[in-house]
């Protein structure tokens, strides 16, 4: 490859004390190319991936982002490819004898006057989009409720301009599973709160079989479902003896669901604080520029949003593990950094379980976008979380009940990630990608951000914000970070992202630890 006049080899380098660094240019760079430093390439460098800016002789720490990522398990020659195969990662960070609530951030100034038009619940809780959610107890039923759904769309739906959208909430559990045994609370309780997201506003109808070990009754106890006078959403049982044949149960479903479309038109959009916004930030087809661009980026939001006085979760138990430290040091007590170390906990003895640990993680498009492994792709995902005290944690398929920056608990999976943030409540959704992904969910938009250039250009109607600006010095991370906060103003408001655009919406995926019988 062949750069022309205006190109000039670049590389990252994240700290002064790094001693490697990531290359910028698409495409990366071929042998013997000369950086301004004087720094000559001893191999084709990819994108993304480090080269040593030292030589590093077998044992080496490798740094990067000031941490150690790795270790040399052979001789590395300066201006030499630094790929995952010269590497042996670190062991994990034990879990004793960490720093509890030791970092206390400068207060920054609170952040007033920026308000979004959005759904003001009975609740006090707020939503971005006004959607009709149709939920189930069981597997059995998906197929007859997306049958219900599309009929809805087409015939009901245009009778009420001001819903936006009626949703299928469909799953698979409910029956074959050790219903009462330990694990089995999580999927339960992200079923139900999940019907109480913000952007059902308290309409939510169920659709049931009859004979599934998730009842109604088990699934919506009497108050767990308090959006309005404590009652408890509607249910369509398939197998009442008033159905006779196919057709009947959808009639059923098609008039609750008029009910509920009847009250939800009803709401009208109004000018609401920021600090109502409740956002859940994820990366997924991460790549080495997000931990330089994209999720920067975020970080900087995210302090934005809790200077607003909104809630933003960050999650992926993975994804933190390695920078646990960091973590517990910024609680705001004790209290919240122990709650963190319980959930790394019972992580760690999770996979064990299962034959795995946490370099199961990394997927082979994060390794080719640069990320040699979890110690690396940790370091990148955690800065999504800003600079911010924590003062709170979730389990997975709780519900929020505070402000400000929340670690919520959830393995790292795209998919069951942005469930669990469904179900603790968030109203909108910010999600970055550096190998690109279409990622969108139904229940609540989201803002897809690129980490480069060349997946915003190619990926031009999927993704809603480049942050590959700042690797070419063409933006700052502030820049991007104003931009993406003034934008979530701007979505949580009513305009819509590529994903809604187009109606791409992944299924939601739930996280069942407990045994299938």
């Amino acid at each position: 490859m062949q750069l022309t006049s205006e190109q000039k080899p670049l590389y990252i380098k994240m700290h002064d004390d790094d001693n490697v660094a990531i290359v910028v240019n698409d495409g990366g760079l071929p042998a013997h190319t000369v950086f301004p430093c004087a720094l000559e390439l001893i191999d084709h460098v990819p994108q993304g991936h480090k080269v040593a800016l030292a030589d590093l002789p077998e044992g080496s720490a490798i740094r990067r982002y000031n941490v150690t990522i790795g270790y040399t398990n052979t001789d590395v020659k300066r201006g030499q490819w630094l790929n995952e195969t010269l590497i042996r990662m670190p062991d994990a960070r034990v879990l004793d004898n960490l720093p509890m609530a030791t970092v206390t951030p400068t207060p920054l100034p609170p952040l007033e006057g920026h308000t979004f038009m959005g759904y003001r619940n009975d609740d006090g809780s707020v939503g971005t989009r006004n959607i009709l959610a149709i939920t189930t107890t069981v597997q059995c039923v998906s197929g007859v409720v997306e049958h219900a759904v599309k009929r809805i769309k087409a015939e009901l739906l245009p009778d009420f301009p001001n819903v936006d959208d009626v949703i299928g909430i469909e799953h698979t559990y409910g029956c074959g599973v050790a219903i009462d045994a330990p694990g089995a609370e999580i999927p339960i309780r992200t079923i139900r709160n999940i019907a109480r997201n913000p952007n059902f506003g308290g309409q939510a109808m169920v659709v049931s079989l009859g004979c599934e070990k998730l009842q109604p009754a088990k699934l919506f106890p009497a108050g767990s479902f308090p959006i309005k006078n404590e009652a408890q959403p509607p249910v369509v049982c398939l197998q009442d003896a008033a159905h006779v044949g196919f057709q009947s149960m959808i009639h059923s479903i098609m008039e609750q669901a008029k009910a509920q479309l009847t009250i939800l038109n009803q709401r009208q959009r109004e000018v609401c604080p920021a600090s109502d916004l409740v956002v859940g930030v994820q990366c997924g087809g991460s790549d080495a520029f997000s931990g330089v661009t994209a999720n920067p980026a975020v970080g900087f939001a995210t302090d934005l949003l809790v200077r607003a006085g909104a809630s933003v979760m960050f999650s992926e138990v993975t994804e933190v593990r390695d920078g646990i430290d960091q973590l517990t040091s910024r609680a705001t007590s004790p209290e919240v950094a122990n709650a963190m170390i319980k959930e790394m906990q019972w992580y760690d003895d999770y996979l064990k379980r299962g034959g795995a640990d946490r370099s199961a993680n990394t997927t082979p498009g994060n390794k080719k976008g640069g990320l040699s492994n979890i110690v690396e792709k940790a370091m990148g995902s955690i800065v999504k979380s800003g600079s911010s005290p924590i003062s709170g944690v979730l389990s997975p398929g709780e519900k929020l009940q505070q402000r400000g920056l929340i670690y919520a608990a959830t393995p790292a999976s795209d998919f069951i990630c942005g469930t669990l943030q469904v179900a603790a409540g968030m109203n909108l959704h910010i999600f970055t990608t550096g190998r690109g992904t279409p990622y969108g969910l139904a229940p609540v938009p989201v803002i897809k951000v690129a980490t480069r250039d060349d997946l915003a250009r190619r990926w031009h109607d999927l993704m809603d914000i480049n942050a590959g600006k700042i690797a070419t010095g063409d933006a700052t991370i502030e820049d991007i970070g104003w931009e993406l906060f003034h934008m979530m103003l701007d979505v949580a408001s009513g305009k819509k992202t590529w994903a809604e655009q187009w109606k791409l919406h992944n299924a939601l995926v739930l996280f069942n630890p407990a045994p299938i019988t």
